[in-house]
């Protein structure tokens, strides 16, 4: 099968520059919006499809900057037998070294023979493609990529559109599964002069006015249309070619009337079996029109559990659905920086492959905040819910997800977060304070422009809100812990104040003072953050950080104000 070994795409659309060597098999593009996901799918469409023309606007080149030529450049590997012969290609074949992911000018032994088809426009916005070397190019030689070649290496795009994959028109899905094809013209033919005889001439009296006016102005112009001129059916209206022959059901109704999704699903099916053309497919937003069950099987139909790829598949999706069901290998992330376009394969390691199962919706953020535990997720879903009801963006409006490490060292909060930077992420750390990281691993992430929010030291997040929060707040809190924990509150509270407190003693003390010792309120603190916490579940947390805490912070001590500030200014800093 053919095989794209390595994509360059210059200046077109949102790509100013980008290059990447994509896996033989699934290639699932995954990033925020306007990442230019599908602009490198339509580079390779463009690049490698059978078009006879191509239409390319202003609009196309980056920027709009027409000065800069359009260039997509894609080294072919897997070759058919035809483009192989060293007469026709010896001077334009190159060497690819998969494992040292090298090219070189010249096949050698040991090396893929490879094609670089390019696709360049100029200012004058017509399209060229060529196969050239840089020995082809030291001659002069330039060749023009034939019909014959473009029609070998077309991608099968599997669109919203999918009509002319269901039926049997020239380079569709169809008219590749077999050499076989069947001849209509000839039924065609007896068809429509059996139509034509049929209808006769019952619309010359529906359409008497018009005629009259033709004959009359034949007459005049001395054109010679037989006396009068009549409305019959055109011998040309049915056309002749097999593109007429469809897919139906067995009732009859052509399958163009399915659904998008079912369309789709059935083409990806279809497309495995093809014999002739490529075994390149491109499908942008894998979950377009597809319930959960069935884009499942859309990649399953793909090839996304073959052990051997039998086509190369180029995709794009903001499905969650799609990144738990694909592997680390199978993930391209891609994202537009300064200069050019960051793109890399997420992998296999461990610290990520499970982060996919558990938190997809991270791998299709913008930024990421790795939390140590449930009790931080929690308390920052409250604070996002309480900012959007009163009329401030979300975190997830502003491209912001939350990863849950689920306790432990603070360690494992670095080494996750570390491995989302290296795939080009935002990314912010928020952890307790009471065990101090490795100083290398937290320089390491932070010299890669990654953000640190903890509390005080020596503090849990719980003992910092009942340190910080005005008093009437942490009695609210206490209320809620009881509420959802009766039987364990004010055994904790004895435990952590040698006996000396209970929950109506801390009560009285704010009923009477109309404020909290600190004492108090570090003795509330140590006995939320029990083992078996006050709020430790994202559930509880998030619901009184909603209610209580936000409410309370613009009332809070600075060092909990000046806490909050950073994470709002991280959140937002949009162009970061």
């Amino acid at each position: 099968m053919a095989c794209i070994r390595w994509i360059v795409i210059k200046n077109f659309r949102g790509i100013k520059k980008l290059s990447w060597q994509p896996e033989p098999g699934m290639n699932c593009l995954i990033g925020p919006g306007d990442s230019s996901k599908s602009t490198v799918l339509d580079a390779i469409d463009l690049c490698l499809g059978a078009r006879r023309n191509v239409p390319f606007a202003d609009t196309d080149f980056h920027r709009m900057d027409t000065s800069n030529p359009i260039q997509v450049h894609i080294i072919v590997g897997m070759l058919p037998e035809e483009l192989l012969s060293i007469d026709a290609y010896g001077i334009f074949l190159k060497g690819y070294d998969a494992a040292k992911s090298q090219l070189y000018d010249e096949p050698q032994t040991n090396l893929e023979p490879v094609l670089q088809v390019s696709l360049t426009v100029e200012s004058d916005l017509e399209p060229s493609w060529t196969i050239h070397s840089e020995r082809s190019n030291a001659e002069g030689i330039v060749r023009q990529v034939a019909w014959r070649e473009k029609v070998m290496l077309a991608p099968t795009r599997i669109g919203t559109s999918s009509d002319y994959n269901l039926s049997w028109q020239r380079g569709s899905v169809l008219n590749k599964l077999t050499e076989e094809r069947a001849d209509a013209s000839a039924a065609l033919i007896q068809a429509g002069r059996d139509a034509r005889e049929a209808f006769g001439t019952q619309a010359n009296s529906q359409l008497a006015d018009a005629l009259g006016i033709v004959t009359d102005t034949a007459s005049d112009l001395g054109v010679n249309v037989g006396g009068s001129a009549q409305a019959l059916l055109d011998s040309h209206s049915v056309s002749f070619g097999s593109g007429t022959i469809a897919l139906h059901n067995a009732e009859g109704i052509p399958l163009k009337a399915m659904g998008v999704g079912s369309s789709r699903l059935l083409i990806s099916g279809l497309q495995r079996h093809t014999v002739t053309g490529s075994t390149i497919v491109l499908a942008d937003e894998l979950e377009y029109g597809l319930e959960p069950h069935r884009v499942v099987s859309l990649l399953r139909s793909l090839g996304s559990k073959d052990s051997e790829p039998q086509r190369q598949v180029f995709a794009t999706t903001h499905s969650p659905i799609a990144l738990r069901e694909l592997n680390g290998s199978q993930l391209t992330v891609i994202r537009p920086t300064a200069d050019d376009h960051f793109v890399a394969n997420i992998g296999q390691t461990d610290q990520l492959q499970g982060t996919i199962r558990l938190f997809p919706e991270a791998f299709l953020a913008r930024s990421v905040i790795v939390c140590e535990g449930a009790t931080e997720v929690g308390f920052l879903r409250g604070v996002d819910v309480y900012r959007a009801d009163h009329g401030a963006p979300s975190f997830t409006a502003l491209g912001a997800s939350l990863v849950d490490i689920g306790g432990g060292h603070p360690d494992k909060a670095y080494e996750r977060a570390l491995a989302f930077q290296k795939l080009g992420y935002r990314v912010m750390v928020v952890r307790d304070a009471d065990i101090q990281p490795n100083p290398l691993l937290e320089a390491e992430f932070t010299q890669n422009h990654g953000q640190v929010l903890h509390w005080q030291a020596p503090l849990f997040l719980e003992q910092q809100l009942f340190n910080s929060l005005p008093s009437d707040a942490c009695i609210d809190l206490l209320y809620r812990a009881i509420e959802h924990h009766e039987d364990l509150v004010d055994s904790h509270l004895r435990t952590v104040s040698d006996g000396t407190m209970g929950s109506q003693t801390i009560i009285d003390e704010q009923l009477t003072t109309g404020a909290l010792s600190q004492e108090t309120r570090a003795c509330l603190g140590r006995a939320a953050s029990q083992k078996r916490g006050w709020f430790k579940s994202i559930g509880i947390m998030e619901a009184v950080t909603r209610d209580i805490i936000a409410p309370a912070l613009n009332r809070s001590a600075p060092d909990l104000l000046t806490i909050m500030s950073e994470l709002s200014i991280w959140v937002e800093m949009r162009d970061a």
